[in-house]
């Protein structure tokens, strides 16, 4: 029986989309503020001060010039306008995040299912995940320094969405009206998210050049690289052994070699040889990101690349 479509519901879902893209630019633009006038211009000026004081040795004694054509201590030390320009960047996160979670929400009760029946649907809740996770691990161990690329990486995930994979809210196959969607692709979109936070940081240690002040440290960022991998490894696990289940209960066999089921498993062969290489030989800096880097493109082949490359039995997912 085909469900009955609320077209009302289904286009506020792709206003609340719209408005999510411009929340998340608009918070990169207050993130990139942060970085480049705010908390890097404060590190630096704090460090100068600090250099003063020891300097002196608690005497009066005058701070050096600074360099021919470079700015001074006080320089250094950001208007006071910047100082709200980080806060401000997290308050329209967490804005356009409710807004996102209410454009998926809408997208579903439109069409009575589970809003990930498609690929356009998919990319939209992967991008909602890699902002959740930005929001958990800001929370939980202070990454804003990652704020401005995170939500920039969405905006343009949910634009491409928009763009290039919107389909009109409706039924999907039969395949997919199954209680498996809410456990299989919950846990990998969950994943992907944790996975997609690893991959900007990798790609930022890549990028970084030791001069760079308006960055993070590599340190902190391969931290909440490794992190990320930690919490998403076995979510992504359980995601693949979830989808071995459901392939048995669509098709009735575990395994088929189909494209999607093989990139999966090359993905988790990837992150575990990271987590691997890290955990037994102090397998750390650049050359493991580069092996990270290497799993988040297997990743990416598989959520986006199989469906518009390869087809196979996942090839439902509506890609126009």
């Amino acid at each position: 029986m085909t469900a009955e479509v609320n077209a009302g519901l289904a286009t506020l879902s792709d206003q609340l989309t719209l408005a999510t893209v411009l929340l998340y630019v608009f918070a990169m633009i207050g993130y990139a503020l942060d970085l480049g006038f705010g908390r890097s211009k404060a590190r630096a000026g704090a460090q100068a001060r600090r250099a003063l004081v020891t300097a002196g040795a608690g005497t009066a004694a005058a701070p050096p010039a600074p360099a021919e054509g470079g700015p001074s201590a006080a320089e250094k030390v950001p208007p006071a306008w910047t100082r709200w320009a980080g806060p401000v960047a997290v308050g329209l996160t967490w804005i356009g995040w409710a807004a996102h979670l209410s454009a998926i929400l809408t997208r579903g009760l439109a069409v009575g299912r589970w809003p990930w029946g498609n690929m356009y649907e998919f990319v939209v809740a992967m991008c909602f995940a890699a902002v959740s996770a930005f929001l958990f691990m800001t929370v939980r161990y202070g990454t804003r320094f990652l704020g401005a690329f995170v939500t920039v990486a969405a905006a343009l995930g949910l634009g491409f969405a928009v763009r290039y994979l919107h389909v009109q809210a409706g039924p999907v196959v039969p395949a997919l009206n199954s209680y498996w969607v809410a456990i299989h692709v919950t846990a990998a979109i969950i994943a992907s998210g944790l996975f997609i936070m690893a991959g900007v940081s990798g790609i930022l240690y890549l990028v970084r050049k030791d001069t760079a002040v308006r960055l993070p440290s590599r340190a902190d960022l391969e931290r909440v690289a490794h992190r990320a991998i930690v919490i998403g490894f076995p979510i992504w696990t359980f995601a693949v052994i979830a989808g071995a289940l459901w392939a048995d209960k669509a098709w009735g066999r575990y395994w088929g070699w189909d494209p999607k089921e093989i990139w999966a498993f090359i993905t988790w062969i990837a992150y575990a040889a990271y987590l691997h290489a890290r955990a037994t030989a102090g397998f750390k800096g650049r050359a493991a990101m580069i092996v990270q880097l290497i799993a988040f493109g297997c990743l990416m082949f598989n959520l986006v690349g199989v469906n518009i490359f390869l087809g196979g039995l996942h090839s439902y997912a509506e890609v126009p």
